[in-house]
C-alpha cells in the first residue's frame, strides 16, 4: 500500500543540469540570480544525506581541532530527514556525538507536561537514539516565569558564549521565511527572547504537534544568535516552501523574510528538494541564465512570461520582441516568431473545451477529453463536503448535464468544520419541532439537555461529544445534499465515506491506514468509473486534501492494470487557495456568467461554511469569493494572451499513475 503517492507527482521534467550542474562555470551562470548558497536535490532524501554527511563533517573538524562541537538545532519537521540520517551514520560507527554540545532553538512557553515541546520532539526523533551525553544537552526549563523570562534568556546566551559559541545552526525556513520563532519584522539584531506566535504559527504548531492548543508564546533564539554560528545550514521541502525560498535566495535583505539575512552569512548554505526550487529562475525561467533543453511544457511558459513582459498577446510576439527577452533560441528552433506564435496559441486553445467528459461523436485527436466512451462513468473526491462546489462546481454542473453518470463521494464528514453556534440553530429548532410532531420523548429531553449543557461548558480545544460530532456531521451531510440535489446529482450516486483518519473529534488526525483505503477501493471498484476527478491541492494548507488524494491514488496504483482502469482518465482540481500554473494546465472548462452564478449557490448552500467556517485562514474572502475570483483570473489570463474571452474558467491536470521504471 503506496500512501504518499502525492509527494511523487512531478508536473514538469527539470533537466538535472540546472540543479546539479556539473562544471564551475554552468554553476556560476545558473545561480548568477541567488544570493546564498543553495543546493536544489530531486528528493527529500538525497538533500536529507548530503546535510548529515556535512553536519558528519562539522562534528569531525571541531572535535579534531578543539575537543568540542556546538550545535543549535531546530525541531521543525523538515530536519527530520536530516536526524534519521544522522542516527544512521552513528549507528555505522561513522559519527560519535559524546564530543557534541547542544542547543535547542526554541521551546514553547509555558512548558506543560501535556503540552508539546520542541525538546521532547528532538529527543523523539534524534537524541534518544545517539550517544550524546545528557549534560551537553541545553534547552529552555519549565522553571522560567514570565518574571524571570529577560534574564533567563541572558543567561541562556551566556551558556552559549561559555562553550565557545556556536559551531553550526541547523534549522528550517518556516512558511513565511522564519528561522525558529522569528517572526517576519525581526530585526537581524535580535537574540534570545520570548515571542508571541502568530494565529497561523500556532495552527501549523497543532497540526505538527497534533495537539488541540497551540501555545501563543515561545522562547526562541534570536536572529543574531543563529547567524553567529559558524557555519548554518537552513533546509525546506515542498512545494508549498517555494515562493518563500525564492524570495529569500534571490529577492532582497528584508525584516519581513527574516531567512532573507542568510545572505549576510559567509559559510550559510541552503538545501531545497525540486518542489521547493520550483520559483528559482534557473528552475522557473531557465533561460534568463542559461541556454535551455526547450520543451513543450518550458516553451508555453516561456511565451506566457513573455506575454506578460510586453504586454502582448501571443499572436501579437514578433522577432524583436524575443531577443529583446533573451529567448532569440526559440527563434533559431522554429525560424520565426510567428512559428512559435502559432505552435503555443494552439496549444492552448486545445485545452478549452466545454464538453469536460468528451464531446459524442465529434473529432477528439485535439480535445482534453476522449469522446468515447459516452456517457461515462464519473467519480469526483471531494476530501469535504464542500470543495466538490467550491474547486469544480462548474464542471461538475456541465457533466450532469451532459448526461454523464456522476458520483460524487465526500472524503471526511468535516464535522469539525461546523461552527457550535451553527449547531446550535438545529438543536432549537428540534426542541421546538419536537412538542408539535410528537418527538419529545424523555430520551429526546435527556439528549437535548446533554447537549446543551456540554455546549455551556465547553471550553476551548475541548473534544466534541459524540452526539455533537454526529450532529454535525449529520448538518454537512445535508448541506452536501442540498447541492447536489441543486445540480442534478442523482441522490443514489451521492456518497459519504467518512474516512477513519478524519473521524478523531479534533483538530489533531490520525495517520491514512487500510481502513481507508479499502472505503475508496470499494467504491471505485464497483463503479469503475471512465473519469475520477480528484483534489490537487498538494500543498494544502491544513493537510485533508493531500491526506485524501494519497488515499485514492492509493487505489488507483493497486488497480492499474485493470482492464478497465486502463481506460480511466484522472483529473486533478485545485481549490479555493490556488489554480494550476497555465503551462501545466491540461483542461481549461469554461464558465459562463450564468454558470458562475449557479456555481456560487451551489457553494452557498453550504451554510455552515460561509462565514463561521474556522478554516479560512489568512485570507478574509469567503469561499465563494475566493473561487469566483480564482476563475475569473484563469479566463482573463487566457484573455491576455489573445484566446476566447470568458466569465470564468475552472482548469485541471491530468494525473498518470507511476509506473515502476518510472
Amino acid at each position: 500500500m503506496k500512501t504518499n503517492l502525492s509527494s511523487q507527482i512531478k508536473l514538469d521534467h527539470i533537466p538535472k543540469r540546472y540543479y546539479a550542474p556539473q562544471g564551475e562555470v554552468e554553476l556560476a551562470a545558473l545561480t548568477r540570480e541567488e544570493k546564498v548558497y543553495t543546493r536544489i536535490f530531486e528528493t527529500v532524501p538525497e538533500g536529507s544525506d548530503y546535510l548529515a554527511e556535512h553536519v558528519v563533517e562539522i562534528i569531525h573538524r571541531n572535535v579534531a581541532e578543539k575537543g568540542r562541537c556546538v550545535l543549535a538545532l531546530g525541531a521543525g519537521i523538515s530536519t527530520h530527514p536530516v536526524y534519521a540520517r544522522l542516527i544512521e551514520l552513528y549507528k555505522e560507527g561513522k559519527v560519535s556525538f559524546k564530543s557534541v554540545i547542544v542547543f535547542n532553538i526554541s521551546e514553547f512557553f509555558p512548558l506543560t507536561p501535556e503540552g508539546p515541546s520542541t525538546l521532547a520532539r528532538l529527543h523523539e526523533v534524534f537524541l534518544d537514539h545517539i550517544d550524546i551525553r545528557p549534560a551537553n544537552i541545553h534547552s529552555f526549563s519549565a522553571a522560567a516565569t514570565k518574571e524571570t523570562v529577560y534574564q533567563y534568556c541572558m543567561d541562556y546566551e551566556e551558556k552559549i558564549k561559555d562553550c565557545g559559541g556556536i559551531d553550526l545552526t541547523v534549522c528550517e525556513i518556516g512558511p513565511h521565511g522564519c528561522l525558529a520563532f522569528n517572526e517576519p519584522g525581526t530585526t537581524p539584531a535580535s537574540t534570545c527572547r520570548l515571542v508571541l506566535l502568530t494565529r497561523e504559527t500556532r495552527q501549523r504548531i497543532a497540526s505538527d504537534y497534533k495537539c488541540d492548543v497551540a501555545p501563543t508564546t515561545a522562547f526562541t533564539l534570536g536572529l543574531s544568535t543563529l547567524l553567529s554560528a559558524k557555519r548554518v545550514l537552513a533546509m525546506a521541502w515542498g512545494e508549498n516552501r517555494a515562493e518563500i525560498i525564492k524570495q529569500t535566495v534571490e529577492g532582497d535583505i528584508t525584516a519581513n523574510i527574516p531567512a532573507s539575512f542568510l545572505q549576510t552569512h559567509q559559510h550559510a548554505r541552503i538545501a531545497v528538494d525540486l518542489s521547493a526550487a520550483e520559483n528559482l529562475t534557473r528552475i522557473s525561467h531557465p533561460w534568463k541564465v542559461i541556454n535551455c533543453e526547450w520543451t513543450d511544457k518550458l516553451i508555453r511558459r516561456a511565451i506566457v512570461w513573455l506575454c506578460h513582459k510586453t504586454g502582448k498577446p501571443i499572436l501579437k510576439l514578433t522577432d524583436k520582441d524575443y531577443n529583446d527577452f533573451g529567448l532569440g533560441e526559440l527563434l533559431a528552433l522554429y525560424g520565426s516568431a510567428y512559428n512559435v506564435n502559432i505552435k503555443i496559441f494552439n496549444d492552448l486553445q486545445h485545452t478549452i473545451t466545454g464538453w469536460p467528459g468528451g464531446k459524442p461523436d465529434a473529432d477528439d485527436t485535439y480535445r482534453p477529453e476522449r469522446a468515447k466512451p459516452y456517457p461515462k462513468r464519473v467519480i469526483v473526491f471531494s476530501p469535504h463536503p464542500d470543495d466538490d462546489v467550491i474547486s469544480m462546481g462548474g464542471t461538475l454542473k456541465r457533466l450532469v448535464d451532459q448526461k454523464h453518470d456522476v458520483h460524487v463521494a465526500y472524503e471526511t464528514s468535516g464535522n469539525i468544520a461546523v461552527g457550535d453556534e451553527d449547531m446550535m440553530r438545529y438543536i432549537m429548532l428540534m426542541d421546538q419541532l419536537a412538542p408539535a410532531f410528537g418527538f419529545d420523548t424523555p430520551e429526546f429531553k435527556t439528549k437535548s439537555d446533554e447537549i446543551n449543557s456540554f455546549l455551556k461548558k465547553k471550553a476551548s480545544g475541548d473534544m466534541d461529544t459524540d452526539d455533537v460530532r454526529l450532529i454535525k456531521t449529520m448538518i454537512r451531510q445535508g448541506e452536501a445534499r442540498t447541492a447536489c440535489d441543486y445540480i442534478g446529482v442523482k441522490p443514489e450516486n451521492v456518497h459519504f465515506l467518512r474516512l477513519p483518519f478524519y473521524e478523531t473529534g479534533t483538530i489533531k488526525k490520525g495517520d491514512l491506514s487500510e481502513k481507508d483505503i479499502d472505503i475508496v477501493r470499494d467504491l471505485i471498484c464497483s463503479v469503475k468509473p471512465h473519469q475520477i476527478f480528484v483534489a490537487g491541492d498538494l500543498a494544502d494548507p491544513h493537510g485533508t486534501h493531500r491526506v485524501c488524494t494519497d488515499a485514492v491514488l492509493a487505489v488507483i496504483d493497486e488497480v492499474k492494470d485493470e482492464p478497465w482502469m486502463k481506460d480511466c482518465r484522472i483529473w486533478m482540481y485545485r481549490g479555493a487557495w490556488a489554480e494550476w500554473e497555465i503551462d501545466h494546465i491540461e483542461m481549461a472548462v469554461p464558465i459562463s456568467p450564468e454558470e458562475l452564478r449557479f456555481k456560487r449557490n451551489s457553494i452557498l448552500k453550504h451554510q455552515s461554511q460561509m462565514e463561521n467556517a474556522p478554516f479560512l485562514g489568512d485570507d478574509d474572502r469567503l469561499f465563494w469569493q475566493r473561487a469566483e475570483e480564482r476563475n475569473r483570473a484563469t479566463a482573463q489570463l487566457y484573455e491576455g494572451l489573445g484566446l476566447a474571452s470568458y466569465e470564468a474558467i475552472e482548469a485541471f491536470v491530468e494525473y498518470h499513475p507511476i509506473r515502476e521504471q518510472e
